[in-house]
């Protein structure tokens, strides 16, 4: 998101004091200050789609959700605040980054909800379909496709030099229960290839445009399906994140601030 707001208050007199103290990182707030996390100021930060991926997963009290390159551990942590008793795993394969989540996951007292690992996506030996939902929001870029940002954590986020985008969803459909839901956020000129891997695979897929405004082409798409099920593709009215006079949609900032779900079934009725 690009209008984080650093804390300079701390309620308890420990990570965040130290935090304030490294000019290295800021303290950001996400869902309206409901979750507070300590970021690299420099390198990989959470955005916008990290919120919205968080929002689309349908989870309940007692699921297992897994995301796949948790970073700073910002889509779990928003997703455990809005679902109280949904465990949310993370892996990722950078330390610098599982140190910033478990940082956050302590910060913002949610060890029962959350926990991260280090681990790759590209790695299959662990037990297969243990999960209810998994979530991804797998590097933008196809490696030699662009200029590779120059910090090593925020060059992994963005650009998939380490794995492809067929490796982000085979890992999907690796950890993800029959029936359980697999959720993507990805680039809306991308949308095809990540159609492409899921075909037979995941079903009932809904495909919703995030709009930077109404009538401006979506930048982002949010691909939802259900592993083992034979539903067609729909592609729903979409999302537009700004407005003309306010700087976000009601509906975005029900989201982003509120920390409201983003209900892609009631997107598909015409909400």
């Amino acid at each position: 998101m690009n209008d984080q707001t650093v804390l300079n208050d701390d309620p308890d007199g420990g990570t965040l004091a130290c935090a304030e103290a490294d000019d290295s990182v800021s303290v950001d707030d996400f869902l309206g200050g409901a979750i507070k996390l300590i970021q690299p100021r420099d390198g990989y930060r959470v955005s916008m789609d990290t919120v919205m991926l968080a929002a689309c997963v349908p989870a309940k009290a007692g699921d297992r959700i897994i995301e796949g390159g948790v970073g700073s551990a910002g889509a779990a942590l928003c997703l455990a605040r809005r679902v109280p008793g949904a465990l949310v795993h993370g892996i990722d394969i950078q330390d610098d980054m599982l140190s910033f989540a478990r940082r956050n996951i302590a910060y913002n007292q949610l060890e029962d909800q959350v926990s991260v690992e280090k681990g790759c996506i590209t790695d299959l030996s662990s037990p297969e379909a243990t999960y209810d939902h998994v979530m991804v929001n797998p590097p933008y870029l196809a490696d030699g496709k662009g200029i590779r940002p120059p910090v090593a954590n925020k060059g992994l986020a963005h650009m998939d030099s380490s794995a492809a985008l067929k490796d982000w969803v085979r890992f999907c459909i690796h950890k993800v229960k029959n029936r359980g839901t697999v959720s993507i956020i990805y680039r809306a000129d991308r949308v095809d290839e990540v159609i492409a891997q899921l075909y037979r695979r995941v079903g009932d897929i809904q495909i919703m445009p995030l709009w930077p405004r109404f009538g401006a082409p979506a930048k982002r798409v949010i691909i939802q399906g259900r592993k083992g099920t034979h539903g067609t593709a729909s592609i729903l009215p979409g999302l537009a994140l700004h407005g003309d006079v306010e700087r976000y949609t009601k509906e975005a900032k029900a989201i982003l601030w509120d920390g409201a779900a983003l209900d892609l079934k009631a997107f598909a009725r015409g909400r």
